[in-house]
């Protein structure tokens, strides 16, 4: 979803891993660049490819020059200002070149030269398709198409691949965590919801992305004019600078972005509905009720905003058989990166403020391997013993590989959230047990003010306006609140290795009629850096199902199970696991105000008491998948 940085960043990994092409790209500045591919290549831009209903979709193409025989194509479908080839989009494209490639950059419907009415994953099973189709009939194809891209130019991918288009070959599906709707458990409709509770990056990007107030060409204008245009305008418009930090805080929620003067638009219709509306399986939002026709190559990583649904459709993909070779052809990439950074995995990478050691990856060569597998029926090209799941486990600080996910080694182990009834803050008795509670354990209470919320502090998020920087870092400023409970194990005596979804179970009461339950992974080191791992939320209204919302009523203790926390990780000697449980997690959520109303065009808010219960008949506990070496 983030502007430009898909491209940027996928690119530099591309060029990194091939020695030779590396070499000559790397020494090219902008204007460089241009003249190598203009040497090249072959191109045609700005030109309109026409869809089913007339509208046409700006299409920059770039072939190998004297090319002899159809060429393979690799599709790079975007939201975003791609059209003119500077250092980024030129780079991919000569190295795609260079590999015998025609390379193509389309805008979606509604973005800069094209034409048409803008909606949020360009509608994939329409224009996705037809786009597909006009590529696979010309003269210089043969036939087969790659889909690649990272964020908002892999989520449209997602309901694309389940056509089954003849002519899709392959995918490269990057961080595309915003192109699922539903699957399994995760119900996040596009990254819009975790638990029920809204992402607040939905409305900063689309502040950002979503205009429909803007500038068109002519529609009858020639396209060398439209070429010509292109040159020298790109139709990007420039909106007000906003100061997000401060404007987050914004009641209502619903109102965040017409309250800076923006026309309603996407944001407005998609606060309106609740996670279970039927409305979000009518765009092009990927749910599990769908097949899967395409070979794929994912890149996923721990530190993204969606890592969860991302891993979940990964293994609906291996197993729904609607295509059974699709199926058997899935292979996910999972590093501890934040969202779409895979080009910067190396040597001393560090995420966040922690040291991961060496993390890189040959982006370049799995990439390019996996297409000419597919789309050049080159078998050799992506060898056939590939692991189907590769990762970087975290703590270990190495790559690992196994035959699914969770590894089939995973087992899980249960830890009790236990106390003396205070576990409040750091500071507290909150103990995370191996050992059932006994049966008269007390409760744990803290209140809850949605005008005093606990602080974001990384994890995984993006494309946020900067209000949250993603990755590892230190929970100790937030553990001292009084308003977080702390669990701790005691120090480990050998590593323990955690990769797999790991399960949170929670019995809590309220005096609120709603309220959210906010649960966060720490890995502590024995100086006491307090590091998060993951974390996951619920909305109380939402503990049987999106579709069946239910009040609470006071005092009564109700299980919660919010949605696995995904990762790997492991928690060396000496090291202890940690586990926080507050109300919210802000400004990476947005607040629930405790009304049970309607909460997000709400302005007015009520302090809840919430509690957390684990006695012998209540036992608040996660479970985590162990993997024994």
């Amino acid at each position: 979803m983030k502007k430009r940085l898909s491209i940027t960043l996928l690119v530099a990994a591309l060029t990194a891993a091939s020695a030779n092409s590396a070499q000559d790209l790397s020494r090219y500045g902008e204007d460089g660049l241009r003249a190598e591919l203009g040497a090249i290549a072959e191109s045609e831009i700005a030109l309109l490819v026409p869809m089913r209903d007339g509208v046409g979709l700006s299409t920059n193409i770039w072939r190998p020059k004297g090319a002899k025989g159809p060429l393979p194509t690799i599709l790079w479908k975007t939201p975003y200002n791609e059209h003119v080839p500077s250092g980024s989009t030129a780079r991919f494209a000569a190295e795609a070149v260079r590999n015998g490639y025609a390379f193509i950059v389309q805008n979606e419907r509604g973005r800069y030269f094209s034409q048409g009415k803008y909606e949020i994953l360009g509608y994939p099973q329409t224009d996705g398709y037809d786009t597909l189709s006009w590529i696979a009939k010309q003269p210089w194809s043969n036939g087969k198409v790659g889909t690649l891209g990272c964020s908002s130019s892999a989520e449209w991918q997602l309901a694309l691949a389940a056509m089954n288009h003849p002519a899709h070959a392959a995918m490269v599906p990057m961080a595309a965590g915003a192109g699922i709707g539903k699957v399994g458990p995760f119900w996040e409709q596009g990254n819009f919801y975790t638990g029920g509770v809204p992402r607040t990056l939905f409305a900063i990007w689309m502040y950002g992305v979503d205009n429909p107030l803007r500038a068109q060409l002519p529609q009858d204008l020639s396209g060398p004019m439209r070429a010509r245009i292109a040159q020298y305008n790109d139709l990007d418009a420039k909106k007000p600078d906003v100061e997000w930090k401060k404007h987050i805080w914004h009641l209502p929620y619903a109102s965040l972005l017409s309250s800076l003067g923006e026309p309603p638009a996407t944001f407005e219709s998609m606060i309106a509905r609740d996670p279970g509306d039927p409305a979000w399986k009518q765009g092009g939002l990927y749910d599990d009720s769908m097949g899967w026709g395409v070979p794929a190559l994912w890149f996923n990583s721990w530190y993204d905003v969606s890592i969860g649904p991302n891993m979940a459709l990964y293994n609906h993909a291996r197993s729904v058989n609607s295509d059974r070779e699709a199926s058997a052809n899935q292979y996910v990439v999972v590093g501890p990166n934040p969202h779409c950074q895979f080009a910067r995995l190396g040597k001393d990478y560090k995420v966040g403020d922690r040291e991961m050691g060496d993390a890189g990856f040959p982006v370049n060569q799995q990439i390019f391997g996996f297409f000419d597998r597919w789309l050049k029926d080159q078998p050799k090209a992506f060898a056939a013993d590939t692991p189907h799941v590769r990762y970087f486990t975290m703590g270990a600080n190495r790559w690992q590989s196994d035959a699914q996910w969770p590894p089939k080694a995973a087992q899980p182990v249960r830890m009790y959230l236990r106390s003396g009834g205070n576990a409040n803050s750091m500071y507290g008795d909150g103990l995370l047990s191996f050992e059932a509670p006994r049966a008269d354990e007390p409760k744990d209470s803290y209140r809850y003010d949605p005008a005093n919320p606990v602080q974001t502090i990384g994890g995984g998020d993006c494309c946020n306006g900067g209000v949250v920087i993603p990755g590892a870092f230190d929970q100790r400023q937030i553990e001292s609140r009084h308003d977080v409970l702390v669990y701790t194990s005691a120090p480990l005596e050998a590593p323990m290795e955690v990769t797999g979804f790991v399960d949170a179970v929670l019995k809590v009461s309220s005096s609120a009629k709603d309220t959210d339950f906010a649960v966060k992974l720490v890995d502590v080191a024995p100086d006491g850096t307090a590091w998060i791992i993951g974390d996951t939320m619920l909305r109380a209204r939402y503990r049987d199902g999106y579709t069946v919302p239910a009040l609470m009523q006071p005092g009564t203790v109700y299980t919660l199970k919010p949605t696995p926390i995904t990762t790997s990780i492991q928690f060396g000697k000496g090291h202890r696991i940690r586990v926080e449980i507050t109300s919210s997690n802000f400004p990476k959520f947005a607040r629930n105000l405790n009304t049970g109303g309607p909460n997000e065009t709400e302005r007015e808010a009520v302090v809840a008491d919430n509690a957390i219960h684990h006695s012998a008949d209540n036992s608040s506990y996660i479970e985590l998948p162990v993997v024994k070496r």
